[in-house]
């Protein structure tokens, strides 16, 4: 594995649409739009929504379309999905939608595809109705979508269009390794979710560079990793910002599904025992603190894991505060 240092490494952006106390999600898609043109003229490379549904403190559920808003209002920058989970959807529907992308936005479309629902089980069997109780093979609807987008498809009588013959790159997204195994065996990169799994992340990541096969699509392995951020001036003002991606977490935990909540100073007051080891234990991969703390952990991350890019998460109440925290985060890399 060759030596990186922090300006060989790519950063990216990965956006919920977080909507927060006191705001709706027509808020939110503004501020989104906000951070991606922030994104673009600082060098993020791309853009990324998630695929969630019935969750109030997140507004990315009709991705593709928020995907369309960021694109078609930034010049430069990727824009993609991470992911779009590919059990909620046919095949043919994700090839015509980011055909039409695509066509839209020659050049800037991203495909990360993820195997779980985004949700929970009650609204898994509304998006899927009578799909619901059918076995889903993500590995042959990943093989579907790859012959959508081919150009030898076009004698078929089922095709994609537009999306035949568009080059779409598609991403494997996991948080496990069942995912490492998939992408590495199709030469797809890589993008681990260590921002809320980590366990196997150091596991998956060595096993998709074991088993790589090249292919038509990428040469040699190519690992995006994506981390909770959380840059301020201080130490001390980041980890009080950071109690409201800690206040999200339990709430994901606990079940407590709230609008992404205000900094608190005492975190002992909001959550037990159990939700405070159960959200370290998910955070195990995150970087929180002023330029200096961050670039000597994120050196660390970067010799300990030999990732390609890096994927900035980042659940700030002020939005004011969260644009500054990608902008100083920009700044560690780039001083290398």
């Amino acid at each position: 594995m060759t030596r990186k240092t922090l300006s060989d490494i790519t950063i990216s952006v990965l956006d919920l649409a977080a909507i927060s106390e006191g705001q709706t999600a027509a808020d939110s898609f503004r501020n989104s739009l906000d951070l991606a043109l922030l994104a673009e003229k600082l060098g993020y490379e791309r853009y990324w929504f998630a695929e969630h549904h019935n969750m109030i403190n997140v507004a990315s559920s009709a991705t593709a379309v928020l995907i369309g808003y960021i694109a078609g209002n930034t010049n430069t920058i990727r824009v993609g999905s991470g992911g779009i989970m590919l059990p909620n959807h046919a095949p043919l529907i994700v090839a015509e939608q980011f055909g039409t992308l695509e066509s839209l936005y020659p050049g800037r479309i991203d495909l990360g595809l993820g195997r779980a629902p985004g949700t929970d089980q009650a609204t898994a069997l509304a998006i899927r109705g009578e799909n619901f109780h059918s076995h889903h093979h993500f590995p042959a609807d990943v093989e579907k979508l790859q012959q959508f987008f081919s150009s030898d498809n076009s004698d078929a009588k089922v095709r994609a269009n537009p999306g035949e013959g568009l080059n779409i790159p598609i991403w494997i997204l996991g948080s496990s390794t069942d995912s490492a195994y998939l992408a590495a065996s199709k030469g797809l990169p890589y993008a681990f979710a260590s921002h809320f799994a980590p366990a196997q992340f150091l596991t998956a990541i060595d096993l998709y560079r074991k088993n790589f096969r090249p292919s038509e699509n990428l040469k040699e392995p190519y690992v995006l990793a994506c981390v909770n951020a959380i840059v301020a001036d201080t130490d001390e003002e980041a980890e009080y910002l950071s109690t409201s991606l800690l206040q999200f977490i339990a709430g994901v935990v606990s079940g407590r599904r709230s609008l992404l909540q205000p900094p608190v100073t005492n975190m002992d007051e909001v959550w037990s025992v159990y939700e405070e080891q159960a959200v370290k234990q998910m955070l195990g991969y995150a970087f929180i603190g002023g330029p200096s703390k961050l670039k000597t952990e994120l050196q660390d991350f970067v010799m300990k894991t030999g990732v390609d890019e890096i994927m900035m998460a980042s659940h700030i109440f002020d939005h004011q505060a969260k644009l500054h925290s990608f902008k100083l985060f920009s700044e560690v890399f780039k001083q290398g």
